[in-house]
């Protein structure tokens, strides 16, 4: 078959399976036996050369990870102010930073965990990082009251010093992570008690904790850990090696 009836084929392939009723004014304008006869030549092709439904399907993955990235853009553009200068956010690092690494995540989660050594190291070897640090309790109720125990924290904290301190030991400990969990960790770190207690049912922590779920809702963010570095949105324990390539294409 020549390689113009490849091509033909190709494209009636990807056709297929992008729209798989194909009712388009261009498809109508042939004749329903025409038609018949390009789904026969397709089907036959097909069948003789199987390998070619993967140069489809890969095709098919690139377009679709190419619409995702630019919806993520455009996601990050509208939520750019909330993203890496909300009031109600955690700031690591360099405040004044020339490029800005923001991170969902959940105590409860075990890729968290391993990922937190990522930031760390990040934090050390970049001065010129800003680090985020965005509430997403997913993983259950539990979760979501270690979460509001780190809001008021936060609260207490306008440095980011003992946040840290108190979010490493939490984060990093073993077993769930849960309201009385986290009380007792932010008792260990040093913080007034009772202030906390009061601080949990505060507008603040509500905010803060339905402004992150509303802003990973807009950016698509569906799993922890999950990353916004310069206008992409990384999803998943990537590894500091692909991090630090994003950060050093957020520097240029």
């Amino acid at each position: 078959m020549t390689s113009l009836l490849r091509t033909a084929v190709l494209l009636a392939a990807a056709t297929l399976l992008t729209l798989p009723a194909v009712t388009s004014a261009r498809a109508q304008s042939f004749s329903a036996d025409q038609r018949e006869e390009i789904g026969n030549i397709v089907k036959d092709y097909l069948l003789a050369h199987p390998e070619v439904m993967q140069e489809v399907i890969a095709e098919m993955e690139k377009r679709q990870q190419a619409a995702e990235a630019e919806k993520h853009r455009t996601a990050v553009i509208e939520n750019r102010a909330t993203l890496f200068n909300s009031p109600h956010q955690v700031v690591l690092g360099n405040a004044q930073g020339n490029v800005t690494m923001v991170e969902f995540f959940d105590y409860n989660c075990g890729y968290c965990k391993r990922a937190m050594t990522d930031m760390l190291d990040l934090l050390k070897t970049n001065a010129n990082l800003k680090f985020v640090l965005k509430e997403f309790p997913v993983l259950g109720e539990g979760s979501v009251e270690a979460a509001r125990v780190a809001v008021a924290v936060r609260m207490q904290d306008a440095t980011g010093k003992k946040y840290l301190e108190f979010h490493q030991k939490l984060l990093g400990g073993r077993g769930a992570a849960d309201k009385m969990r986290a009380l007792a960790v932010a008792k260990e770190v040093g913080f007034d008690m009772a202030r906390i207690e009061r601080d949990m049912g505060s507008d603040e922590v509500k905010k803060t904790i339905d402004e992150d779920m509303k802003l990973a809702d807009a950016l698509g963010v569906n799993g922890t850990p999950s990353y916004v570095v310069g206008d992409q949105v990384v999803i998943g324990a990537v590894g500091i090696e692909t991090l630090r390539e994003k950060l050093n294409a957020g520097q240029k």
